[in-house]
């Protein structure tokens, strides 16, 4: 296969990822090149899904991520897909080893985004958040072991743990959104779709919980990988200590934001710190 079409797909991926994401393809940047191309695809990829029955509203997006579905495993087993996105996430998986399991479980979450608007336990969004976000992490954690078996089953859950947190805190970042424009909401402890202050503690604190379960993964991660990690470590849990300082009703009103100003310090920080080698988390 031409080297050049693998090439331009990977760069289309890492393209979308700078438009979605800023500060997540700030923090990719500062992995390897080789990881780089992996995860601006895996990016791609499950922004691509996300898009589809999130922001498609005008299509049969049924119909549109069935195709998507078929098309990635059609050019699995060709090896090729004119969609870049698709071209380049295949590359990845087979390059990584990256398991089957973890995608189907990514496009059952997806799926489940089309029907279901209410979770009312927490089995049921625990195993959404596994597909929506979990899986994200180990195709990512694949990547940064490099075939290290041992050292992906002794990082699975910290990994595990540490999308999660970074779900929780998308859910609580974009509650006016999902309610409002998608009728959808994940935490099974709202009321009638309302976040009160006590609810709002109680959500924060079992993100807490999953984000110190994932610090000692963090810290044992390879290379540059726990560079990159820590950036958006700490992106995150500043994002969720500005939300924990506004009352639930702005949450429910607004989107938090962190300014570019902020961002950039944050990155300084974090990367001084690695450089000298000092325990800035």
């Amino acid at each position: 296969m031409d080297k050049l079409y693998h090439n331009v797909t990977y760069k289309i991926s890492k393209l979308i990822t700078k438009e979605y994401s800023t500060s997540f393809s700030t923090a990719v940047g500062f992995l390897r090149r080789d990881q780089q191309l992996a995860v601006y695809s895996i990016y791609g990829f499950v922004r691509y899904a996300d898009e589809i029955v999130d922001t498609f509203h005008d299509i049969d997006k049924k119909h549109f991520l069935e195709t998507f579905e078929k098309e990635y495993y059609q050019a699995v087993k060709s090896g090729v897909s004119l969609n870049p996105v698709i071209h380049s996430f295949q590359l990845t998986v087979r390059k990584y080893q990256i398991d089957d399991e973890l995608i189907r479980a990514f496009l059952r979450s997806m799926k489940a985004d089309l029907h279901k608007t209410r979770y009312t336990d927490e089995s049921e969004i625990n195993e959404y958040i596994y597909g929506s976000a979990d899986v994200v992490g180990l195709m990512c954690l694949k990547v940064f072991v490099n075939g290290d078996e041992s050292l992906y089953k002794q990082l699975r859950v910290p990994a595990m743990r540490l999308g999660s947190a970074f779900q929780k805190v998308n859910f609580l970042r974009d509650l006016k959104k999902d309610t409002e424009q998608l009728n959808r909401q994940y935490f099974p402890e709202l009321v009638n779709g309302i976040l009160t202050d006590g609810i709002k503690t109680k959500i924060i604190q079992n993100i807490q919980h999953d984000f110190n379960e994932s610090y000692q993964g963090i810290q044992s991660l390879p290379g540059r990988s726990k560079l990159a990690v820590m950036i958006a470590y700490n992106f995150y849990k500043t994002l969720l200590r500005k939300i924990q300082k506004r009352p639930a009703q702005m949450i429910m009103a607004s989107r938090i934001r962190i300014s570019g100003a902020r961002k950039t310090l944050l990155f300084l920080k974090v990367y001084f710190s690695y450089i000298l080698n000092l325990n800035y988390i």
